[in-house]
């Protein structure tokens, strides 16, 4: 199959190609590795049944940002919240990809819930003195994520 220039130019600006093959920029970045790390976390007690806590998308998002600056650039997306003007955050992104790639069985190590929104008003999330407010809770239920035990 023939790839125009142009089509190329379009897969290498959302990836990259190697060896023929294109990369996307969630592979490229080992997106799936950083993640795993933001989500070792313990629980408040040690050893406690529930397991490990689980961490929503603007959690996640947060600690990316602050562990991984150079790769958050690179991304190009806010975190995300209500009020930003743009539904493509990093916070939407990390989720989408998270439940895409749990789904297909690309990742194993990380699972995913959600939290129902009954009753729950607002999430509100500190970025460096920065509030965020989470805009999910007024139209679906919020994803959370947790590295398997």
């Amino acid at each position: 199959m023939k790839t125009t220039f142009p089509k190329l130019l379009s897969m290498v600006m959302k990836g990259v190609v190697r060896g023929g093959l294109i990369m996307s920029q969630w592979d490229v970045l080992a997106m799936d590795v950083k993640i795993a790390i933001i989500l070792n976390v313990r629980s408040h007690s040690r050893g406690h049944h529930f397991g490990r806590p689980f961490l929503t998308p603007y959690q996640i998002a947060i600690i990316f940002k602050r562990r991984f600056s150079h790769d958050f650039r690179t991304i190009g997306k806010q975190v995300g919240g209500r009020g930003i003007g743009s539904r493509d955050s990093l916070a939407q992104y990390i989720a989408m990809n998270l439940s895409r790639r749990i789904k297909n069985r690309k990742i194993l190590n990380i699972e995913g819930r959600y939290l129902n929104r009954a009753h729950l008003k607002t999430l509100k999330y500190d970025d460096q003195g920065q509030s965020i407010e989470s805009s999910s809770m007024t139209s679906y239920d919020l994803s959370i994520f947790r590295l398997c035990n």
